[in-house]
């Protein structure tokens, strides 16, 4: 319909051209944006499309063209029904066509992707060969399978590399001291015996514990292996040091050598006195007699106190520091034959020759300062006190020493091999299978109730791996019959001693239970130590 029409018709309305005197239409009139563009109106409650243009401007007279939106769709969409149906109908005469025909092929295709998978996760022995009635498939079974196997074996021979170097390792710790033995090799193998133990037992500690896969079996081992990786930077005088006077040679035998000068110094002055008074030899050579039998006296008490064997009590530190503090004359200069390191310690004060010493003394040149501050960073967790010197020499100071050989010092020194095992593993990549390595290797001196070292751990924080290790660490230190520290122990007083630690929290007791009730000690026994360590034991008071 085309009509031409005057604005001021619109004002007045009219029966002929009453449908186009619409509200919608006169709007799109009156904005220019609509000229010349198809848009959408409702005529009489109908939706049509319209065009709109200005045909004049005077008078202004417009064209408008008016058509029913069904009018246009009806067909589109009776088009679009039709063929929508005729394709449906074909997908379903198609789909169980294509489906039967495509079965063939993947089916072996979806059994590969599973075999590809059991690669992805390592279990090459699992890969098996599908048969195909496509060749192609079948080659590509076979290749598959052939890949697994090739890979398996490069792993075995890796796994065996990794393996053969982290026993070297192990073995040249124990061959740095001629004294350590073989405590490296042994303590994995007693504690593989706990781990199995620990999973055949069906009491309420060990119940769930398993290990997964051989993988979890494999990444104990190694850190088993790895557990003292940290000693290989201490010196070997302080893991050796069987007296508190040792240094690189035990220093009682300059101890006994003053006492010698004491003793010659006692019979030259009785010598010099019987010249002036010949007439009192007897009493003389008594004195002599006692100041002798007195001397041979104090060094059996500094030799004994030297061995570290027995509790040194105040008293006897007491008697040490009068000991001590007896003088001897000393006529040479004490600063030749240095080293320019020794020259560094010596104290900047000559003194003049002859010079009074004391028999027993902490010297200046006897501390060993650090050369540069200790940290560690914080994300490895370590808490430990560290001593204000490297070492400290002196002999009261050593001769002190309450229990045992090692001064704070040394004891920092020994302590300080797990902060060095982790940060030796820690710089390590380890693959994903073996990440736990420096963890369980580096927390058998944790104790229970968070007293142990280097991260002070408590048990609740402690797996069972890592208590297992623990307890395997110390009972072949209680057993081992190459310390030059110690006398080798029984294995009924190293049960007693590893007893009175489970109790004081310092081990798992469970695991020493377990220790006992699968007779895992005397296993061990049996295969490492001699027969007059094998003793009677008495199980019952432990379980």
């Amino acid at each position: 319909m085309v009509a031409r029409l005057k604005a001021k018709w619109f004002e007045t309305s009219s029966e002929s051209y009453g449908h186009f005197a619409n509200q919608n239409i006169l709007d799109k009139l009156s904005q220019p944006k609509y000229f010349g563009t198809i848009s959408q109106a409702t005529i009489e409650g109908i939706p049509h499309f319209i065009y709109l243009d200005k045909v004049s401007s005077e008078p202004n007279e417009y064209l408008i063209i008016s058509i029913p939106t069904q009018n246009i769709l009806e067909k589109a969409y009776r088009y679009v029904a039709v063929n929508v149906m005729w394709i449906l109908g074909t997908l379903i005469i198609v789909l169980p066509i294509a489906w039967f025909a495509s079965t063939p092929l993947s089916t072996p295709i979806k059994r590969l992707v599973i075999e590809t998978k059991k690669i992805k996760h390592r279990q090459y022995s699992k890969v098996a060969v599908h048969k195909s009635s496509i060749s192609e498939l079948n080659q590509l079974s076979t290749s598959i399978y052939d890949m697994a196997q090739s890979l398996e074996q490069f792993q075995r021979s890796q796994d065996e590399f990794i393996e053969s170097v982290i026993q070297l390792v192990a073995k040249t710790i124990d061959d740095k001291s001629p004294y350590t033995g073989a405590h490296c090799l042994r303590v994995p193998e007693l504690a593989l015996m706990l781990v199995q133990a620990a999973e055949q037992d069906k009491s309420k500690a060990f119940r769930a514990f398993r290990f997964e896969n051989e993988d979890q079996r494999r990444e104990f081992r190694i850190a088993a292996w790895l557990h003292d990786c940290g000693k290989i930077t201490t010196p070997e005088y302080v893991v050796d040091k069987g007296t508190k006077l040792e240094t690189n040679y035990n220093r009682i035998n300059e101890v006994r050598m003053r006492f010698e000068v004491l003793w010659r110094d006692a019979e030259i002055e009785v010598l010099k006195r019987q010249l002036n008074e010949p007439e009192n030899i007897g009493p003389l050579m008594a004195q002599l007699d006692v100041r002798k039998k007195e001397l041979m006296a104090q060094f059996d008490f500094v030799a004994k106190t030297n061995v570290g064997g027995e509790f040194l009590s105040d008293e006897d530190k007491q008697k040490l520091n009068d000991i001590g503090g007896q003088t001897w004359v000393r006529h040479f200069d004490d600063r030749l034959g240095l080293s320019p390191v020794e020259e560094l310690r010596m104290p900047k004060e000559r003194p003049t020759l002859p010079t009074t010493e004391a028999l027993l003394s902490d010297k200046v040149q006897h501390v060993i300062k650090r050369t540069a501050e200790v940290t560690f960073p914080p994300e490895l967790g370590i808490k430990v006190d560290v001593p204000e010197h490297q070492y400290n020499l002196g002999e009261l100071h050593n001769l002190s020493i309450s229990r045992g050989t090692l001064t704070p010092e040394e004891r920092y020194k020994i302590n300080e091999h797990m902060i060095t095992g982790i940060k030796m593993l820690d710089s390590i990549p380890f693959p994903d299978y073996l990440q736990n390595v420096p963890r369980i290797a580096t927390t058998h001196h944790e104790t229970m109730k968070g007293t142990g070292y280097p991260r002070k751990l408590k048990g609740e924080e402690l797996s069972i791996p890592e208590r297992i290790l623990a307890v395997a660490d110390i009972f072949e230190a209680l057993t081992a019959g190459d310390r030059p520290y110690k006398k080798a122990k029984t294995v009924s007083q190293s049960l007693n001693i590893l007893h009175k630690m489970a109790l004081d929290e310092h081990v798992d007791i469970e695991v020493f239970r377990l220790f006992i009730r699968s007779k895992i000690y005397l296993q061990y026994a049996e295969r490492f130590l001699s027969e007059e360590q094998i003793d009677e034991v008495d199980e019952s008071q432990y379980l």
